[in-house]
């Protein structure tokens, strides 16, 4: 009987919880078995696992009886992120590899067959989860530059399992994660920029009174006068992020699976749903609670074209985030806060 314990992050929510991964194997009839409230991606990666070890040259356990444990049992686990912290666990509590894993370190990411390491979502909420613990974490290289966007974080990132396993015996060092932080600092726009637009004397002084004032701003002229093209350089004017709004807003993307470009983080973000998306889309939701447009707004700008084609309930639905500056999403297992302080800007064509 034997039994490892590897350390994870279930980062399908902004806090992204710690969970306890633990592997135990023991005699009896051939069969792995997941417990912990596991959705269907993560009781899939048995299989995934199953591969991965196999085909990294290492020894699977296919004669003995394994259980793993995700734990706390009562916390949902989503997503293939699990996948490397269980196969290590295997690895470990199998014992025909020699391995030492310290409790100071979090696995994240997800295993192809071949034993490769793929992207995962959350990387940037569970790094800063981790950080906040003093822990270390260990990424796929597609997910390795996101997480180092937090300040004093150590993160390592590997290209496959092997890779992890012949770190965690000291035989080849993980290479640290670092991003080249000055292409974020202050400076120029990149975005469309006001000094554009030639004449629009009274809307150039609308955009720079809400610009300084973070006031809501609605526009209403004919089709072709500028209303969108004026929208889109209010971020221009905007101030440049501080680090802790930008890991605000780019922990909002990465649970949407969307990594920002590290040139631009900084700088104040511009959503312009169309005219035609459902409250779900512009304030969040999903069997699995996913932040919408009003949160990846977060500290920038919210355009609703069209504003008077919107649904009613999807416009009754913004009252809340422009009071509170918060989206609360509730479903029968919990809910989910999400950050949403942002500025409104709308369009609309006279009556």
């Amino acid at each position: 009987m034997r039994l490892a314990t590897v350390l994870a992050r279930s980062a399908i929510e902004l806090s992204a919880p710690l969970v306890r991964v633990e592997v135990h194997i023991s005699e009896g009839l051939p069969k792995m078995s997941i417990v912990g409230l596991a959705e269907t991606t993560v009781k899939e990666s048995k299989e995934r696992v199953r591969a991965a070890i196999q085909n990294s040259g290492l020894a699977f356990p296919s004669d003995k009886r394994v259980t793993i444990s995700l734990a706390p049992a009562e916390l949902r686990k989503e997503g293939g992120g699990f996948d490397l912290a269980i196969a290590l666990g295997l690895i470990a509590a199998y014992g025909k590899t020699e391995l030492s894993i310290p409790d100071c370190i979090e696995f994240f990411g997800e295993l192809a067959l071949d034993g490769s390491l793929r992207a995962v979502r959350g990387a940037l909420p569970a790094t800063l989860a981790a950080n906040a613990d003093g822990h270390e974490v260990v990424l796929p290289f597609a997910s390795a530059n996101e997480g180092a966007l937090v300040t004093d974080a150590t993160v390592w990132r590997a290209d496959s399992l092997a890779q992890v396993v012949a770190h965690l015996q000291n035989k080849t060092a993980l290479l640290p994660a670092k991003i080249d932080r000055t292409r974020s600092s202050a400076g120029p726009s990149r975005g469309p920029d006001l000094a554009d637009v030639r004449g629009q004397p009274a809307a150039r002084r609308a955009l720079e009174i809400a610009a300084a004032g973070g006031h809501s701003l609605l526009m209403t002229g004919p089709p072709g006068t500028g209303k969108t093209m004026l929208a889109e350089r209010l971020p221009g004017l905007l101030p440049e992020l501080t680090e802790r709004q930008a890991l605000e807003n780019a922990a909002m993307h990465s649970l949407r699976g969307q990594s920002p470009p590290v040139a631009t983080w900084r700088q104040a973000p511009f959503r312009a749903p169309h005219h035609t998306a459902s409250s779900a889309a512009l304030i969040g939701g999903g069997r699995t609670p996913m932040p919408g447009d009003v949160s990846l707004a977060h500290h920038g700008v919210l355009f609703l074209d069209e504003l008077p084609e919107f649904q009613r309930p999807a416009l009754e639905a913004l009252r809340e985030p422009l009071q509170s500056g918060h989206v609360t999403i509730s479903r029968a297992a919990g809910y989910t806060t999400f950050p949403a302080r942002f500025q409104l800007v709308a369009a609309r064509n006279p009556c």
